[in-house]
């Protein structure tokens, strides 16, 4: 098995790619995205699992890493970016990328090859025993990421795998296994694509779920988003307004004064 190709680089039902009109190759296209979804959705019972044990992990204080090389590494760093302005928190989820910051926009060739290299990236960030180590690899080999998962394990981090093979090296090596059954893709071995939606899917979810568990989600608003442009304030005034009944002007007047959607609701509801 250890030798048997991923998954994601066989071969799939489509053919003849170059003979497709664009509508065509629309509707594929489509078709796959749907099936990267539902393979997520077969595992949204382990997801859950995960969510419970991180959130654990990070209301002691502990960090989300998220790691992986390429288009996995982009999408980590995608999903940890997003955290500060959704939720206003800092510094708890963290991407990291084989290659470094300059691998987001470049290929840095090996670096995905080089299994200490994810150790000493989790180590430059101090990465301790209440942290979640998440290794993101669709292939399921990546060798940076293998080594960084079985390197935080031993130090007694949660590890969680995000991948699309079951019987790789990755999904071994972590405790929990979120394996997104994507199968071969439209464009044999490109992982951006079917894998690659499973993948980020996944990190909403988990994020997602963790902020809501932080109690950054009051009903189904984000009320400790930061305020950083017109759109944002419009959209935080909105969310006072509705729940505590007053109009938008004085909605944008506490939020004003307040400086966030939480204060804003809190002492106005202090104030009875």
């Amino acid at each position: 098995m250890k030798d048997a190709l991923s998954p994601t680089e066989l071969p799939g039902r489509w053919d003849r790619l170059e003979d497709m009109s664009p509508e065509e190759i629309s509707a594929a296209m489509s078709a796959c995205d749907r099936e990267a979804a539902e393979a997520v959705a077969d595992i949204g019972p382990d997801i859950g699992k995960v969510i419970a044990a991180a959130s654990s992990r990070v209301a002691q204080g502990g960090r989300v890493f998220y790691l992986g090389a390429g288009t996995s590494g982009r999408l980590g760093i995608l999903d940890a970016s997003e955290i500060p302005p959704t939720f206003g928190v800092h510094g708890r989820f963290i991407g990291i990328i084989a290659g470094g910051d300059g691998a987001i926009r470049q290929a840095v060739e090996g670096a995905e090859d080089d299994e200490e290299g994810g150790i000493q990236d989790l180590q430059s960030h101090g990465a301790q025993g209440d942290d979640v180590v998440v290794g993101i690899a669709a292939s399921g080999r990546t060798p940076y990421v293998v080594g960084a998962l079985n390197w935080a394990r031993a130090q007694g981090m949660l590890t969680v795998a995000i991948t699309s093979n079951a019987h790789g090296p990755v999904a071994a090596a972590a405790a929990h296994s979120l394996v997104a059954d994507t199968g071969p893709e439209f464009v044999t071995g490109s992982t951006r694509l079917k894998a690659g939606t499973a993948q980020k899917l996944i990190l909403n979810q988990l994020s997602t779920g963790i902020m809501i568990r932080a109690g950054h989600v009051q009903g189904n608003r984000m009320v400790d988003m930061q305020l950083a442009n017109a759109k944002l304030v419009e959209r935080g005034t909105r969310m006072v307004a509705e729940a505590l009944g007053v109009p938008m002007d004085r909605a944008r007047q506490l939020l004003t004064d307040a400086g966030s959607v939480r204060k804003a609701i809190d002492t106005f509801a202090a104030r009875g």
